[in-house]
């Protein structure tokens, strides 16, 4: 049996929505085990939140620093840290961890600008270690099976790429600390909903295609009045191999969820896949025919087979596809290949289409070249 890895975790204390979901994924296939974390700034807030995670008041320290220079010392001390704070503490917990020698997960985006990702680009590379990035829906089953199949030339020559994430939790005042910081420039950086999750339908999108922007033009907005980040937003795209495509995100979209979606067509097929529906995947054909795919059908790719748990007929869903990634790094930290993890290149350039695409919004410069 493998020994489990030790982690610790920055943020996720009290009141959080990521820092369990974190910890469940992490903890799913028993590779990772959550055993420290700097929950909260606050001494007894950090205490409460390790509580709740079963962690005792000793490993539940009131800052990274704090848990570094402990837990280095300890013959159990954590392997590696997830990062799940708000976007202005990515750069100084990262650097701290990696300076020590500890892997990283990174949940997204990398950092709150463009000039910190470039910063801690090389400080990952003088570390030398593990470093991944949170794009969860890179785990889903079947969108490792529709890049695989891209990749494969099912769809030909691709042509027009869409990808839609709308939801509607603020549409009205932002209450609550999951909406308030968010909307926030000091702790969420220069994107709202661009920085928020329309970067997760950027990477899904090259991700999946294979494809790479090339030009964009943007159009952000904020709807709700005095809101001094965007909450929607609306990008054209040119892929590098000439195709166009358009992206979309919006957090002011009343009644819907997390409402992530994907198509791409080429010229012999096009395919749709939506995050709310994950264990179907449509691939219309050119002929008229339509096929739909679905989780755990024989004859799919060892990409998706490997990401799959259970038989067909038994859903799979959010918590699955996050556990993918912390999969994949536990691979990473035992010297093994793990090719479909976001990396720092897939957080970078995540940076560099937020700060592109805000810039190019800002000065209505139209088309403007995007180099990643």
């Amino acid at each position: 049996m493998k020994r489990r890895i030790r982690m610790g975790m920055v943020g996720g204390g009290p009141g959080a929505f990521i820092g369990p979901v974190h910890r469940l994924a992490a903890e799913m296939d028993r590779e990772i085990e959550l055993v420290a974390g700097a929950f909260s700034s606050d001494a007894a807030r950090s205490i409460a939140g390790g509580a709740a995670y079963g962690i005792g008041p000793d490993r539940s320290y009131p800052s990274l620093d704090a848990m570094l220079m402990a837990e280095r010392v300890r013959a159990d001390g954590i392997e590696m840290v997830v990062i799940a704070t708000p976007n202005r503490h990515h750069l100084t917990a990262a650097h701290a961890a990696l300076e020590a020698g500890i892997a990283v997960m990174c949940d997204k985006p990398l950092t709150a600008t463009l000039e910190e990702a470039r910063a801690l680009a090389a400080v990952v590379a003088r570390a030398g270690v593990p470093f991944g990035v949170s794009y969860t829906y890179a785990g889903y089953p079947l969108v490792r099976e529709a890049k695989a199949r891209i990749a494969a030339g099912a769809l030909g020559t691709i042509c027009k790429l869409v990808v839609e994430y709308p939801q509607g939790w603020l549409a009205g005042e932002a209450v609550g600390k999951q909406a308030v910081w968010r909307v926030d420039p000091a702790s969420a950086g220069i994107g709202g909903c661009i920085a928020d999750i329309g970067v997760h339908a950027f990477h899904l999108v090259e991700f999946v295609s294979g494809q790479k922007v090339s030009k964009l033009l943007a159009d952000l907005g904020s709807v709700v009045p005095d809101r001094a980040l965007d909450d929607d937003c609306q990008v054209l795209l040119r892929f590098d191999n000439g195709a166009r495509g358009v992206l979309l995100a919006s957090q002011i979209s009343v009644g819907e969820r997390n409402g992530l979606r994907l198509r791409i067509y080429g010229d012999k097929a096009g395919l749709d896949w939506r995050q709310e529906e994950p264990n179907s995947l449509w691939l219309h054909h050119a002929d008229g025919r339509s096929e739909l795919i679905r989780a755990g059908d024989p004859g799919l790719s060892p990409d998706a087979v490997q990401a799959s748990r259970t038989p067909g007929g038994h859903p799979e869903g959010y918590l699955e596809a996050f556990a993918n990634l912390y999969r994949d790094f536990a691979r990473l930290l035992r010297g093994e290949a793990a090719p479909l993890l976001p990396g720092l290149a897939d957080g970078l350039r995540g940076m560099a289409f937020i700060d592109t695409a805000v810039r190019a919004s800002q000065e209505n410069a139209g088309w403007v070249d995007f180099t990643g």
